[in-house]
């Protein structure tokens, strides 16, 4: 299979493609769902666009506590079928889909009462490992295992000896959520889709009844296209209700948004070789291995301010902090937090008031003739979710259309990155990187590294680290450029890379740098070099300042502070 590149000029292409002839299915939203979307229809042989208004997984989907898990708590629920079904995506993903993404990780449950909690988490646990082979796809993962309260505190010291009687340690998975999805919209385009980003659908087109197109702004070019489809599919998250407005018509059901926020600390602020659950009044929390770093999280509160810029108050990191520091023997303090991000979930609503029980399973509908809306569901089940847009769909199709197939469709990167694996150390005598680089490369681009290790070879000074995110080699930051779709310098630092929140600085000292890295593959001159960076400053500030603040009316304000895009 070829690879498909994602630079300035492929998007300018795919634009001018999908507004020349009409295609068969055009999906509107370029998160995890959207882009889960146009693989699935591309790989059934339809003709197939995919417009994003902002970046791809600019939304709730760069912004996700970063797993892949059943949903243990869910059991608690007895909601036995939609974990059944995350398992199963679970192991696909880590066996078939996307190894070089998707990696387990262990999580440490404390016990904090002797006899009768061992017994019911246990029994959770056991049957949530059950599932998981039942499913035929989850032998990868280990089983999970009872501990002793010493042993817990061999596996994790950074743990009150009070804290826990003795402890459960599980399996889950989890990747880059934001990385996930620009893969997966090269995967599509690698099949045929045609896709753009910075493309805001600003009104859709109709003749009777029937929704037969979308009017598209180019939002960095400026240009208006006219996009016809047989069927379009609005798969735009916590935008869903804001999208069908545009067309004048009520939806069949509402989605409401539930912010959760995490934040983002330095490995060495808690000690342990596992990651953590603890239960809270209203939730979970989870302390997630992440590279040099831990991500604590998250919240769960209603959400009806901006909701392309949700904004983390002082209440909501405090209410993190004070909930991870019950069971820390060295408490966080603000000072250990390098990074904070908040994100929104797309919440199916009437079931009750309270966001934490509202459902996470998801919706399809068909509200009319041409238009197919998709909602809800969780990160992990994405596939379920796409497959079941494109069946309802074909329904208004006049051909015979194939069976899904992306259960047998591995990511672009997947295919032969354990053969690379293996060579790992071959690979770094070849490049002299350290093996340590090669290992990093391979768990972000699998065996698409060859690709950027092209541009190191062609220029080796971008074999060198970034100079203040040394985790990145600067030829990842031209690489997110010219193959991977990006087009500012924040969709760089924040969802190519990593380097907004796992820096103390948020990425503000590597603004520069960076910036005059990409130019040339973007066509800035120095006036846009400026620009892009005093942009990015303004954005970092006013998180910050919004992080000060003491509530989300406050903190909005605040986040709203910055624009939105810089114009080109």
């Amino acid at each position: 299979m070829k690879t498909a590149i994602l630079g300035p000029a492929q998007r300018a292409e795919a634009l001018a493609r999908m507004a020349e002839r009409e295609l068969d299915i055009l999906v509107v939203g370029g998160g995890v769902v959207g882009a889960g979307t146009a693989l699935d229809a591309a790989t059934r042989g339809l003709s197939t666009g995919l417009v994003e208004a902002r970046d791809w997984a600019s939304g709730t989907s760069s912004r996700s506590s970063k797993l892949i898990h059943g949903g243990l708590r869910y059991l608690e629920m007895l909601d036995f079928a939609l974990v059944r079904e995350a398992l199963k995506e679970r192991g696909l993903l880590l066996e078939r889909l996307a190894p070089h993404l998707v990696k387990p990780v262990p999580f440490l449950y404390p016990l904090q009462r002797k006899g009768w909690e061992r017994w019911y988490a246990g029994s959770g646990v056991a049957l949530y490992d059950a599932m998981s082979v039942s499913s035929g796809h989850g032998r990868g993962l280990p089983v999970h295992r009872h501990l002793s309260q010493k042993r817990a505190l061999r596996v994790a010291p950074c743990l009150k000896r009070d804290a826990l009687v003795g402890a459960l340690q599980y399996y889950d998975a989890q990747m880059d959520d934001a990385r996930y999805v620009a893969t997966m919209v090269r995967t599509a385009a690698a099949y045929g889709a045609q896709v753009a980003n910075r493309a805001r659908v600003v009104g859709f087109l109709r003749e009777g009844e029937r929704v037969v197109g979308v009017r598209v702004e180019d939002v960095e070019g400026g240009g208006d296209y006219e996009i016809r489809a047989q069927q379009i599919v609005n798969a735009t998250g916590v935008w869903t209700d804001d999208t069908q407005a545009l067309i004048g018509e009520r939806g069949q059901f509402h989605v409401r948004a539930s912010k959760g926020i995490h934040l983002v600390v330095p490995k060495d602020r808690i000690h342990s070789s596992t990651g953590l659950i603890l239960r809270t009044e209203k939730s979970v929390l989870f302390v997630i291995p992440w590279g040099r770093h831990w991500i604590v999280g998250t919240t769960d509160t209603d959400w009806d301010l901006d909701k392309a810029h949700p904004a983390a108050s002082s209440a909501d990191i405090d209410y993190l902090l004070e909930h991870v520091n019950e069971v820390l023997a060295t408490p966080l303090t603000r000072d250990d937090v390098e990074g904070v991000y908040a994100g929104l979930r797309p919440l199916l609503a009437g079931e009750s008031d309270a966001t934490s029980k509202l459902s996470r399973e998801h919706t399809v509908a068909h509200p009319l003739p041409g238009l197919v809306v998709v909602a809800g569901g969780k990160y992990t089940t994405y596939r379920v979710m796409a497959k079941d847009a494109v069946d309802e769909a074909v329904h208004g199709l006049d051909q015979r259309v194939a069976d899904c197939v992306t259960e047998d469709v591995p990511l672009v990167g997947a295919e032969g990155y354990k053969a690379l694996w293996n060579a790992r150390a071959r690979i770094a005598a070849r490049t002299g990187l350290h093996v340590a680089r090669i290992e990093h490369l391979l768990n972000r681009y699998g065996s698409l590294t060859e690709e950027l290790l092209e541009l190191v070879v062609a220029d080796p000074s971008l074999g060198e680290p970034l100079a203040h995110a040394d985790d990145y080699l600067r030829a990842e930051a031209v690489y997110a450029c010219t193959h991977e779709g990006a087009r500012h310098l924040d969709d760089v630092l924040t969802r190519r890379t990593r380097i907004s929140i796992e820096t103390f600085d948020r990425g503000a000292r590597s603004a520069r740098e960076v910036a005059e890295l990409i130019a040339p593959a973007l066509g800035w001159d120095d006036d846009q070099i400026e620009k892009e960076i005093a942009h990015y400053q303004k954005r970092v500030e006013a998180e910050r300042e919004s992080q000060r603040q003491p509530d989300d009316l406050t903190a909005d304000a605040a986040r709203l502070g910055a624009p939105d895009i810089v114009p080109l």
